[in-house]
C-alpha cells in the first residue's frame, strides 16, 4: 500500500496542520467528526493527485492542531481560509464530508470570490437533534478545560469510539487501508474529544447560520450522498440542500452509506473536475 505523503508535526503559525500532494488546480479536503485529515487523505489523495494539488487540513482542535478550540462551522471556515491563503492556495474546490460539509458550505458563503466550488459529501446542512449532541455535547459543559473529556472519556471512550468508527462506515465495512493507516490514538485524545464536544454543542446554531444564507449562495455546489446513509439523513440534508441552493447539483450513490469518499472516488473526482471547469 502506498504510504501517505509526509505530514507536518505542527501547524504552520498561524494556520492549521495539513498534508499536501499532487500538482495542478487546488483542492481542499475538510474531514468530518471523529476523524482528522488522514481520513480524507487515505480516501482521496491517490485518486486526485495526478490532476490536482490536494491539501487536507486538520480542522481546528483536531489531529495535530493541539489547541482544543473548534468553534462554529463559519469560524472553522475562516480558519481554513486563512490557512489556505497563508500557503498560497488559489480558488480551490472545497470538499467537505459530514460536519466538514457544513464547514465547506460556510466557506462557500463567506468567501465566494476565493472558491471555485464546493463538493459536499454526506453533508450536515440543517439543524436537528443528533446522537453526537448527546454523546459528546455534555463534555463542553462549563468547568476546568478538558475535565469532562478526561474524566468521562477515560471511562467510556476505549469502548465507545471503536464501535462508532466502525458503525459510521455501515452498511460497508471499514476498508483495510483505513484500519491500517488511520491514527486512531490521535483522533481519540482528550483534546480532540473536547473539540468534538464543541462541534456537537455548536452544530445546531452553526447549521442554522448556514441555512439562512443558502438562498443567496452564489458558489456552485455539487452534493454527493449515499442512499443508505445511517449517520446523516439524505432526504433531509442532501435533498433539502439541493432544493435551497441556487447553483446545486445532487448525485445519489446507490447502496453507499456515510463514508462515501472511501468508495466513490471517481464520482468525487468528476465533481471536482466539473467545478474547476465551471460546469
Amino acid at each position: 500500500m502506498t504510504p501517505l505523503p509526509q505530514t507536518l508535526d505542527a501547524p504552520p503559525a498561524p494556520g492549521l496542520a495539513f498534508a499536501q500532494t499532487g500538482a495542478g488546480r487546488d483542492v481542499i479536503l475538510i474531514h468530518g467528526a471523529m476523524t482528522c485529515r488522514e481520513d480524507m487523505a487515505i480516501a482521496l489523495f491517490s485518486a486526485l493527485e495526478s490532476e490536482f494539488r490536494v491539501t487536507a487540513f486538520d480542522r481546528p482542535g483536531h489531529g495535530q492542531n493541539l489547541t482544543p478550540v473548534a468553534g462554529a462551522p463559519w469560524r472553522q471556515a475562516e480558519a481554513v481560509h486563512a490557512a489556505a491563503q497563508s500557503i498560497g492556495l488559489v480558488r480551490p474546490v472545497v470538499v467537505g464530508h459530514s460536519f466538514g460539509g457544513a464547514v465547506a458550505l460556510a466557506y462557500a458563503q463567506r468567501f465566494p470570490d476565493d472558491t471555485a466550488g464546493v463538493v459536499a459529501l454526506s453533508p450536515i446542512a440543517f439543524p436537528e437533534p443528533r446522537l453526537e449532541q448527546f454523546l459528546f455535547g455534555p463534555r463542553a459543559m462549563p468547568g476546568p478545560v478538558g475535565f469532562w473529556c478526561h474524566s468521562l472519556g477515560r471511562l467510556t471512550d476505549p469502548l465507545l469510539l471503536p464501535v462508532l468508527w466502525r458503525a459510521m462506515f455501515l452498511p460497508q465495512a471499514m476498508p483495510a487501508g483505513f484500519a491500517e493507516q488511520f491514527p486512531f490514538a490521535l483522533a481519540a485524545r482528550a483534546g480532540q474529544m473536547l473539540a468534538e464536544a464543541q462541534d456537537a454543542a455548536l452544530m445546531a446554531p452553526g447549521a442554522a447560520w448556514n441555512t439562512a444564507g443558502y438562498g443567496a449562495c452564489r458558489t456552485p455546489v455539487h452534493i454527493l450522498a449515499g442512499d443508505r446513509d445511517l449517520v446523516v439523513n439524505t432526504a433531509l440534508h442532501a435533498h433539502g440542500l439541493a432544493r435551497l441552493l441556487p447553483h446545486a447539483r445532487l448525485t445519489k450513490l446507490p447502496g453507499l452509506g456515510h463514508m462515501i469518499h472511501h468508495f466513490a472516488q471517481p464520482a468525487i473526482a468528476d465533481a471536482i473536475r466539473e467545478l474547476h471547469a465551471g460546469v
